[in-house]
């Protein structure tokens, strides 16, 4: 999350014959640059935020080549930036994060997939799928068979990666359909190298612009009846032929071939990487990638190829399919393709391979043992016997000397700023009792796990306040909703506070103002606060200099609406307490101030440094605990959580119960006090600061501290 790019912006410059050293989102990102892409946008997500850091962070260059790149407030304006495309022959591109992404954007894509393009569009989706994964388990997949949009999966090799990229706008361009390429995690962060090109100065673009519309208006590119009708069957009677010829042509899919042709496999390309693997455990394949069976690897998983794949199959005994996730909506294509053909060959897949999660390894072992049991028997696969023996005996080993290991569910960062909100409601909640409450996505659905357990629903981002409409009405409670400022420009704001006002609601919401898209890497909002703002609040919160979020809803029509600073846990439970309790009907609105710590400690860094250098007095501030007044209740732990909160043996040797401590870490952000304070816990705490290139005032006070302490000795 505190990443900069400086590095990787200097290798967007690289020109004809050089080599790309780096990971996969970033060779995209150089890719992109090189098929000449008029405009980029989308909204940050991972695995591929850097996509867009990197842009947004390379302005500069990308104003000299004539680049347009847009940070756009939600994957719905991404999408709709792409009816640039339409009209104009524009190469444009846009990215964000897999399926909840495009569930966003589906308005906008299906009206483009209608309309059809005029200048090559690609949306680059990070497949956040599997066991890494952070996101309902599902595929874009489905919305490009609904839309026929056409959908890459490349081999995760960055050559291939950035080839596919490239051979995406010319697909686009060639059946004027949108085209989606999906990225796995494994993929964005890939590390390898490719020969570049040289960037492409787009020909429609910044520097060169348009004179104005089309000049003969074409009724038939706006998708509204009866316009869609005959777009409808564009798409499947000229679209999707001119896809599938261009796929065949260009040799976008791949075909390995091997000794054991009596047999095959058909995978996806992002899937390959893995089943080489798997491959090379079984004893079929070596080190450079030459394998015994044969390979057909789906570059691009849809528009399938027929001939492509009758051709692989045809002289087949049996063939089995890799393809991660469900439905198996490839699986069941190649079946129909087959079955027509009246290809007698074996099909398997998900009878072999499980029907959902990520497709790692060790399964894919397992699923081509059996395979390969039934249908070349002949073959030895004793090495994956044995290293899938090795797997599990090692898995016993560590269950017999570690025992069952405790959960290790995530948390807060150090000192974030929404940790004492959730502690003020902690508290509040022992007095009032436990309300619903809803959470959305981002940092706080951390609150969801303990310390807090509070969280009984997470159904989108910015949908908070929204999934406790059916709530409000049946509860003694007023439901409580939490969003983050990201969330609230995303979605929050009309699908929340909009429909709340309309409908009379009498909820709480609580938004958490940390002046950031956090949990995708802290990129920026309409209510960031400017950088002189940032500059002057060095060793404060630098949200405060900015009231957008306030002035938006109060201009809507909030009329309960307070802002607490975030750490003042005390304010906050008073604060949250009248919210719940008060007589006054209506939304009520506690805007819950204080900067993400992670962009704090960023920004604070290189000015302590600085100061340090240049003999400065500096202070940092740090908590402790008094251990002979601890009293080994741990109370604060359970109502904070904070990593460097934590527990040491007691030191008097007449008292067994360990004592709380604070360690290496801590960033003085002060929460372990005011939970204390404001919970009437105990006088533990202290607050120390810790002075570096002290002045002569400073001495002359250690020096006199030194003495009373020598003297009560």
């Amino acid at each position: 999350m505190e990443r900069q790019f400086t590095k990787e912006i200097e290798s967007l410059r690289l020109g004809d014959g050089q080599v790309f050293h780096g990971e996969g989102i970033l060779a995209v990102t150089k890719a992109l640059l090189q098929s000449g892409v008029s405009y980029v946008g989308g909204y940050q997500g991972a695995p591929v935020s850097h996509l867009l850091d990197v842009m947004v962070q390379a302005r500069d260059y990308l104003d000299d080549l004539g680049v347009h790149v847009e940070a756009c407030t939600s994957e719905a304006s991404a999408a709709a930036m792409l009816g640039a495309s339409i009209n104009y022959p524009a190469r444009g591109a846009v990215t964000w994060k897999s399926v909840v992404g495009t569930n966003v954007a589906a308005d906008a894509l299906s009206y483009l997939a209608s309309a059809g393009v005029m200048g090559g569009t690609l949306i680059v989706l990070g497949e956040d799928y599997g066991e890494g994964g952070v996101i309902a388990q599902e595929r874009s997949h489905a919305f490009a068979m609904k839309s026929l949009m056409w959908l890459l999966d490349p081999r995760p090799n960055l050559a291939t990666i950035v080839d596919l990229v490239e051979r995406g706008f010319e697909l686009s361009e060639a059946s004027n359909t949108p085209v989606m390429m999906e990225l796995r995690i494994r993929a964005c962060h890939l590390q390898g190298s490719f020969a570049t090109k040289k960037n492409i100065s787009p020909t429609v673009s910044t520097r060169n612009r348009l004179d104005g519309p089309p000049k003969e208006f074409i009724y038939d590119r706006l998708a509204h009846p009866p316009a869609i009708f005959r777009q409808e069957k564009l798409k499947n009677d000229v679209r999707l032929p001119a896809a599938r010829k261009f796929i065949a042509e260009r040799k976008l899919n791949e075909m390995f071939e091997g000794s054991e042709s009596a047999v095959g496999l058909i995978v996806q390309g992002g899937l390959y990487n893995g089943l080489m693997r798997a491959m090379r455990l079984l004893g079929l394949a070596d080190d450079f990638g030459g394998c015994r069976l044969p390979i057909y690897v789906l570059n691009v998983v849809y528009p399938l190829v027929p001939e492509e794949v009758v051709a692989f199959s045809g002289n087949k005994k049996a063939v089995l399919v890799l393809e991660e996730g469900q439905p198996e909506f490839i699986e069941q294509e190649i079946a129909s393709i087959l079955r027509r053909a009246e290809v007698p060959g074996k099909l398997h897949g998900k009878d072999l391979l499980q029907m959902a999660g990520d497709y790692h390894t060790e399964l894919m072992v397992r699923g081509l043992a059996r395979f390969l049991a039934q249908h070349a028997p002949q073959l030895d696969t004793a090495s994956g016997s044995l290293w899938l023996n090795s797997i599990q005996n090692s898995r016993a080993k560590a269950a017999a000397l570690l025992g069952p290991l405790p959960q290790r569910p995530p948390t807060f960062c150090i000192g974030c700023p929404e940790r004492p909100v959730f502690s003020a409601m902690k508290l509040v909640a022992e007095d009032i009792g436990r309300p619903h409450v809803s959470m959305d996505v981002g940092c706080h659905a951390f609150a969801s796990f303990e310390p807090f357990s509070q969280g009984n629903t997470l159904l989108g981002y910015g949908m908070s306040l929204a999934s406790a409409a059916g709530v409000t009405p049946m509860s003694l409670k007023r439901p409580v909703a939490v969003m983050g400022d990201g969330g609230f420009w995303h979605n929050g704001l009309l699908s929340g506070v909009a429909s709340n006002l309309m409908n009379k609601g009498d909820g709480v919401l609580v938004i958490m103002k940390n002046g950031y898209a956090s949990a995708t890497g802290t990129q920026e909002l309409i209510s960031t606060p400017d950088e002189e703002a940032r500059a002057a609040a060095v060793g404060n919160s630098a949200t405060h200099s900015d009231r957008t979020i306030e002035d938006t809803l109060s201009g809507l029509g909030v009329k309960w609406l307070r802002t607490v600073d975030n750490y003042d846990v005390g304010a906050m439970s008073k604060t949250y307490k009248e919210a719940m309790t008060t007589g006054e009907k209506g939304l009520k609105v506690i805007v819950a101030e204080g900067e993400c710590q992670l962009e704090r400690q960023r920004r604070l860094r290189p000015v302590v440094a600085k100061n340090l250098s240049e003999g400065k007095r500096t202070v940092r501030v740090k908590y402790g605990v008094d251990e002979d007044s601890c009293t080994g209740d741990h109370s604060c732990i359970r109502l904070s959580g904070c990593p460097t909160l934590t527990l040491k043996d007691n030191p008097d040797p007449l008292r067994r119960d360990p004592v709380a401590t604070v360690i290496d870490g801590c960033v003085g952000c002060g929460l372990c006090g005011e939970n204390a304070h404001a919970a009437i816990l105990c006088p533990s705490f202290y607050r120390a600061e810790v002075v570096q290139n002290p002045g002569i005032v400073d001495r002359i006070f250690a020096e006199f501290r030194s003495s009373i302490q020598r003297l009560f000795a």
